[in-house]
């Protein structure tokens, strides 16, 4: 598996494996009508430029296979998703591992990330801790 930073290129594929990894891993834990919201609409050129700006990608045979954003300005770690047909190969683990490393070649005091309920307890076992429960708006709602 190589990691490696992100090109627009890769921005299709970051999408569609965060939304099928929102409809997979989130059900449950949210209503349905919150998941067909939050995965409803079309690639953006906003997203693209997140993704060409802060992106990484996990990739196996030639294949995007997990994301993760990291904004190296203020430490935000974000949009970390496996694709569902790659889960439980420990590369959500390594793709914190690797954004991890990029923050302190970058000499980041620390991080923050805001996660989904379904999440918490990955994010917990990477090392980080729980402020509080917090309610997320969507601009899409």
């Amino acid at each position: 598996m190589l990691i490696r930073k992100a090109h627009g290129a890769d921005a299709q594929r970051v999408f569609d494996i965060r939304n099928q990894a929102i409809n997979q891993q989130c059900a449950g834990h949210y209503p349905e009508a919150d998941l067909q919201v939050w995965t409803a609409g079309e690639l953006s050129d906003y997203f693209i430029e997140v993704v060409e700006n802060t992106g990484h990608v996990a990739v196996i045979d030639n294949q995007v296979t997990a994301s993760g954003m990291l904004d190296l300005e203020t430490g935000q770690v974000d949009a970390v998703f496996v694709d569902p047909a790659y889960m439980g190969r420990g590369i959500g683990r390594k793709m914190m591992e690797y954004l991890e490393e990029r923050a302190l070649e970058a000499e980041l005091p620390h991080l923050i990330l805001d996660s989904t309920l379904n999440a918490a307890d990955f994010y917990r076992h990477c090392g980080f801790v729980g402020e509080r429960i917090a309610q997320y708006q969507s601009p899409r709602a």
